[in-house]
């Protein structure tokens, strides 16, 4: 399987109201419950008003498109990051996984993966 390193650095917030989004940027997740207002953007795209900020993340995606009938495919990762120590937060799409590491612990991500047999872009 290969996951591609995304290249720039992300933040995870919390946000008052998703007015302060902006839709137009490349990317972002947006996520909102009954009980709160997320956001994961490009750092550089933060909005100025969050209730709560988390810079320092790297990304890496799962490439291709992953059927919904595919099990166990975030788990492996997530489980071969756990066993090493490696804390992540996951995202995921219509079409596949995101898996976002601290900045600090992001080489040592990717070779874990790589060891594990992960092709890594």
């Amino acid at each position: 399987m290969e996951l591609k390193k995304l290249g720039y650095e992300l933040t995870v917030c919390k946000l008052e109201s998703a007015e302060d989004i902006d839709l137009g940027k490349d990317f972002y997740f947006i996520g909102k419950t009954d009980e709160e207002l997320s956001l994961v953007c490009k750092t550089k795209d933060t909005p100025k008003d969050t209730i709560e900020c988390e810079d320092g993340f790297q990304g890496l995606r799962i490439q291709g498109n992953l059927d919904f009938s595919l099990v166990g495919i975030l788990s492996r990762i997530s489980g071969i990051l756990a066993e090493n120590k490696i804390s992540i937060f996951a995202v995921s799409t219509y079409n596949t996984d995101y898996i976002l590491v601290k900045d600090f612990d992001f080489e040592r991500a990717v070779s874990v993966l790589e060891a594990a047999g992960y092709n890594i872009i």
